[in-house]
């Protein structure tokens, strides 16, 4: 398969993000229960059918994979139906609402041997890219811990939107921004075998969670310190992550969230102040071509995404611990 034909299913904000990026002709179907929002993202390609039912996307001859970019709740429903008609999925994080979600789409995905790849782009954002080199290097040295901010401020409304309601969202700003620093923390640190942490609702008017606050232990005691927050009011982004000989500190995303930047550290033998290199990165936010590229990829050779439905069950056994301690 040299160029796979995509299914758009969810034509809001993210659906015709992704159309924008991807090469003129290879979406055919755009999918939305609003078949205007579906024509409006249909007309940006050449080639490509609107339609409002998701049966008719997922079982179209026309494609070879979908991409899901619609409210939490529905994103592990419609991936299930895609899966099940041998159709390879990329959905947006967090892929499920529920690890049983996550089980039923890998059973789907074992049976038709379709491919699941989960939207985490922060994974590939350059001054990550950047640090996952230097890790992999072994420069930091063993492991101590991962610290992690994730805010923003959310805009008039925000209490009144799809990620307010529990139904939809499946929880509040920890299964929203939260699920990321969760995902880029286990890939330094591994798999959270102790989960501590708590959620809270400080100031919009919402059922669901505006911060969460998280400590997360793998199996040799080392932490990640997290915090999300849409009550940052300026956003914000910061991960750092320390290891024994020195230290990666990822600033910013680009834009509204200040100029992507990653700082390394490395500790000298004598000890006091460190040998300091910086890297910034003003361009374009890329992260999500690299991913759609990576998914392509997944397609192309047949091998199994990362993050994947493994990476989105570990996230979610998280989510799930917070939550239940937390009664929501």
């Amino acid at each position: 398969m040299s160029t796979p034909r995509v299914a758009i299913i969810g034509c809001g904000l993210v659906g015709e993000k992704r159309m924008k990026l991807l090469a003129s002709g290879a979406v055919t179907v755009a999918c939305d229960l609003n078949i205007e929002r579906a024509k409006k993202v249909a007309a940006l390609t050449s080639g490509c059918e609107a339609t409002d039912s998701v049966e008719k996307a997922v079982a179209s001859s026309k494609i070879d994979c979908v991409m899901i970019a619609t409210v939490n709740a529905s994103l592990a429903p419609l991936a299930k139906q895609a899966l099940l008609a041998g159709k390879h999925v990329l959905a947006e994080k967090p892929g499920a609402i529920s690890v049983r979600e996550i089980e039923e789409l890998e059973a789907a995905s074992q049976k038709t041997g379709a491919l699941y790849r989960v939207g985490y782009n922060h994974r590939y954002h350059p001054a990550f890219l950047k640090a996952r080199e230097i890790f992999a290097s072994g420069a930091l040295g063993p492991m101590m811990f991962v610290r992690g901010r994730y805010g923003q401020g959310g805009r008039i409304g925000y209490d009144k939107e799809w990620r307010a309601v529990p139904k939809l969202s499946g929880g509040g700003e920890l299964i929203d921004q939260g699920v990321h620093l969760i995902d880029l923390a286990g890939i330094f640190l591994g798999e959270f075998t102790q989960v501590d942490g708590h959620v809270a609702t400080y100031f919009w008017n919402m059922p669901v969670d505006d911060n969460a606050f998280l400590s997360l232990r793998n199996a040799e005691g080392k932490t990640a310190w997290l915090h999300a927050s849409c009550t940052e009011w300026k956003n914000m982004f910061s991960l750092e992550i320390y290891g024994r000989d020195g230290k990666l500190q990822m600033d910013g995303l680009g834009r509204s969230y200040g100029v992507e930047r990653l700082t390394y550290y490395k500790m000298l033998p004598q000890m006091g102040p460190p040998e300091t290199s910086v890297w910034e990165f003003p361009g374009e936010d890329d992260s999500w071509k690299i991913e759609m590229r990576e998914f392509f990829e997944d397609v192309r050779l047949k091998r199994t995404p990362e993050p994947g439905l493994k990476e989105a069950k570990a996230v979610l056994r998280v989510v799930e611990c917070i939550y239940a301690g937390a009664g929501k």
